[in-house]
């Protein structure tokens, strides 16, 4: 219970940083609106530019205090450490090949991290971070927000439940068509630049939203995989088409494209399960419906906030169905979701969440490895290395 006049951590709000996502930036500002929509997070400090000129005025723009404003993750990391009301968590928000060395200097100092994906740019990095995370105080989260989507997390837990039975076939695309011409813009320049991106273009931009998504709801990773990749764009130097067919240990089979060159697709991440008891299908750009077939049945319809849906799924919407709720409360959930650990590890009491980890990260840098190791054998299986 709090005492009258004084606020005590559960009550008031997690001291925040963040790490890029400064002037022209578009990923951070989603970030931001996602941190503020349940009142959990207060941003206070931030190194948001590699260009310290860029930081002041970004940081000036979001109403930070002058002596929060900081040139370098480095030197927010030391200095935030040491303050009384330091930052309690930190959200990365940078091209990706920042992600490792910026999460580690804060894991380094107990403070959480909240990071976009994909986890790194290289799988050697990936695997440091994770020895990082596994050796430090803090809390590591990894933003796949297609797992804050309620009706994703109804998949979930109908797979869990065997309402599908034994879990046979996945199928998983997310096809785009914002590269299908060579873009000149902050977003593309880096995306396509395999120092800053990684060795996978759309592999690592998309192709890992769609197989952290399968993964999510069948609750494993595969354990080989076949993968076509092309670039299709002349000059391109990382892929921007992939097909992927997967294995499982548990003997379920799997498909998946990923494509940022496919006219008339803005975000159609979908995906397609069937077991031996029956399917389910749901599409992220009309995400308040689950469509669930038992074997033998008519097709049901599984509303966001409406009949069918399980009870244990209401925390994670907010409005009543009819009104569209999607990307950005999606988002909110997994902060939502990352307080609630935060706030818990801090009492000293076990933390539980449905919020991707350094585990799900590193699957997804396997995922981008493999797929590049198996495309250069002409599409051989490999597996996917530990």
């Amino acid at each position: 219970m709090a005492i009258e006049g004084k606020e005590t951590p559960e009550a008031r709000p997690i001291r925040l940083g963040m790490v890029g996502g400064g002037k022209d930036a578009f990923i951070g500002a989603v970030h931001r609106i996602a941190s503020r929509i349940d009142g959990r997070y207060d941003l206070v400090a931030g190194a948001l530019s590699s260009t310290p000129e860029k930081a002041q005025e970004s940081g000036r723009a979001l109403g930070l205090k002058e002596d929060r404003i900081y040139s370098s993750f480095e030197e927010m990391a030391k200095r935030e450490a040491r303050l009384k009301d330091g930052i309690e968590a930190v959200a990365i928000v940078t091209p990706n090949h920042v992600h490792y060395p910026a999460a580690k200097a804060f894991l380094k100092r107990g403070i959480h991290v909240i990071c976009d994906k994909p986890l790194t740019s290289t799988l050697a990095d990936a695997k440091k971070l994770a020895r990082a995370a596994e050796e430090s105080s803090a809390l590591f989260f990894l933003t796949h927000n297609y797992t804050g989507y309620p009706m994703v997390r109804q998949a979930r837990e109908m797979v869990r439940e065997g309402d599908l039975g034994t879990i046979r076939v996945v199928q998983v695309e997310y096809p785009q068509d914002w590269l299908t011409v060579e873009q000149h813009n902050k977003q593309a320049e880096w995306r396509t630049d395999p120092a800053r991106s990684g060795v996978g273009g759309s592999t690592g931009d998309i192709g890992t939203h769609a197989y952290n998504l399968a993964s999510f709801i069948l609750g494993e990773t595969a354990e080989c995989l076949a993968a076509d990749l092309q670039s299709f764009v002349p000059g391109r130097p990382v892929d921007d088409n992939a097909h992927v067919m997967l294995r499982y240990a548990s003997g379920a089979r799997g498909m998946l494209w990923c494509s940022q060159v496919a006219p008339g697709n803005e975000n159609n991440l979908k995906i397609r399960i069937y077991g031996d008891k029956g399917g389910l299908e749901w599409h992220q750009e009309d995400p308040n419906y689950l469509h669930y077939t038992p074997f033998g049945e008519p097709k049901r319809l599984i509303t966001r906030g409406g009949a069918g849906m399980s009870a244990s799924i209401g925390p994670a919407t907010r409005v009543p169905p009819g009104h569209p709720e999607g990307y950005l409360e999606g988002f909110a959930n997994l902060y939502k979701d990352a307080a609630d650990a935060i706030r818990a590890h801090q009492a000293g009491q076990e933390t539980v969440s449905l919020v991707p980890g350094i585990g799900d990260g590193l699957a997804g840098v396997r995922f981008v490895d493999a797929c590049v190791r198996s495309s250069a054998k002409n599409a051989a299986w490999v597996k996917l290395e530990g």
